[in-house]
């Protein structure tokens, strides 16, 4: 299979979704994440969403792209190829319960992969006033595609940067224990759905030992436990959060979260952090929480 990068800018149609308090305090308690800002509507100023949750918006686009893709040749052969590679969320506010939220996609890149084609959808969010809430860059590997030309991104598309720095600079470390319901409590709570996460036929027809923790959940989980460490609980402080997925996480496993301030970096507006899995693996490699 081919994919041509002169599809980088194709649109995608628009989706309007009006946020629900159910989806919001869901998609926390599937994350474990018993912060008050998400759950305690006596507070004056109500309830906020977490920072995560915008991928739960993006998602009915993503796992009906055929559907929202306008383009009459795009090769929809190679949709079911992909998988979650990069992420990038840069938060303009938190969503609230109550928010109209119109989300306009296109195809912001497309590059060349040593495995396949890269190709980075660009979903940007915005209120019944058209102000920004949220923008996110979301990159699918297409395994086995092969790019036919040269890397082509339509606009600035934002970079993960690769840690130059060794592993050991990132000094604070939090073990979690993934329990063996939370892919389903994820794919329930969130309405993220994939049959990886959650059929173990279905994993083990793909070459898969098991069903595997969805990557957005694991994500989750580190930003949870950075915005109580580095941000004292307030997820408002959060602007951006980045990462690639490399690895999996298996349910009935632990995993340690690893973050640091570096010192070459003296603003203290950034954390980067890894997630191991069991084996010793990155899980998520490259990421980044800046405030």
């Amino acid at each position: 299979m081919e994919l041509s990068p002169r599809f980088a800018g194709t649109t995608l149609r628009s989706r309007t979704t009006t946020v629900n308090w159910r989806d919001t305090m869901n998609y926390a308690a599937a994350v474990g994440d018993n912060n008050p800002l998400y759950f305690d509507d006596t507070r004056a100023s109500g309830i906020v969403a977490p920072p995560m949750f915008c991928v739960a918006l993006t998602w009915p686009i993503s796992e009906r792209l055929v559907e929202y893709i306008e383009s009459e040749d795009f090769p929809v052969e190679v949709i079911p190829t992909q998988v979650h590679y990069t992420e990038h969320l840069r938060i303009h506010r938190l969503i609230k319960p109550g928010d109209r939220l119109t989300i306009r996609g296109k195809i912001a890149g497309i590059y060349p992969q040593r495995s396949g084609t890269h190709v980075i959808m660009r979903f940007e969010a915005k209120d019944d006033h058209e102000i920004p809430v949220f923008t996110e860059h979301i990159g699918g590997l297409m395994r086995g595609v092969q790019c036919t030309g040269e890397a082509v991104a339509i606009e600035d598309v934002p970079e993960i940067a690769r840690h130059r720095n060794s592993t050991e600079a990132l000094i604070w470390r939090q073990d979690l224990s993934i329990d063996s319901l939370l892919p389903f409590v994820y794919d329930g709570c969130t309405n993220i759905y994939f049959p990886i996460h959650t059929s173990v036929k279905f994993a083990r027809d793909v070459g898969l030992p098991n069903i595997i923790l969805q990557g957005t959940a694991t994500l989750a989980l580190a930003v949870r436990e950075i915005t109580n460490a580095f941000a004292g609980g307030d997820p408002a402080k959060i602007c951006t959060i980045a990462c690639r997925f490399t690895n999996m996480v298996q349910p009935g496993t632990r995993i340690r979260v690893c973050a640091g301030m570096l010192a070459n970096e003296p603003n203290n507006d950034k954390v980067h952090f890894i997630v191991m899995n069991e084996n010793g693996d990155k899980a998520i490699s490259d990421g980044l929480v800046m405030f």
